[in-house]
């Protein structure tokens, strides 16, 4: 399954950005695990001294935004494990910066690779559960944000909103 299979109506507008992060001709399961190495050798070779810096007043560090990531990724596995399970339970939107609020005091303080420990762990989870959905759970729609969405959707923009922000690190931080 690739990213051209996946009809406009299977995700909210403001995920377009994700969506056109990726290449279209991955693979999904393929490219979780694949993208998954690349960011973390990637993260693994900036200078330590760019950890702490913020390319403008408010903005994240590359800590806070490796917590934002992880963060992100749960949610969004949350929601495909609820819509595969047929769950019609409309689901609220989550607020990135009241969780950054929260949690990047101590993002900036963690070490890094307890970070990258805990990104590994989630994505090998987020596998895990994207290996046992069958064809018709990944096209099963839910309501999120009070946008409907697809399951096969928001593993695409897992990945999508991932690079996105690698791509915000190379352009900005580096």
């Amino acid at each position: 399954m690739n990213p051209t299979q996946l009809q406009k109506s299977e995700y909210a507008s403001f995920y377009q950005p994700y969506i056109d992060a990726l290449d279209e001709n991955i693979n999904l399961i393929d490219e979780l695990e694949i993208s998954l190495h690349k960011t973390i050798h990637f993260i693994q070779d900036i200078p330590m001294d760019k950890f702490d810096y913020r390319y403008a007043e408010g903005k994240w560090t590359i800590k806070e935004i490796i917590q934002h990531i992880i963060d992100a990724e749960r949610v969004f596995t949350y929601r495909a494990l609820r819509f595969s399970r047929n769950d019609k339970t409309a689901l609220p939107g989550f607020d990135e910066n009241a969780y950054a609020d929260a949690v990047n005091p101590s993002a900036n303080k963690r070490h890094l690779k307890d970070l990258l420990t805990e990104l590994t762990m989630v994505r090998h989870s987020t596998i895990a559960l994207f290996k046992s959905f069958t064809p018709e759970d990944f096209l099963k729609i839910g309501i999120a944000s009070e946008r409907e969405m697809s399951v096969r959707a928001l593993g695409f923009i897992i990945i999508g909103h991932q690079n996105h922000h690698m791509k915000i690190f190379r352009e900005r931080y580096l």
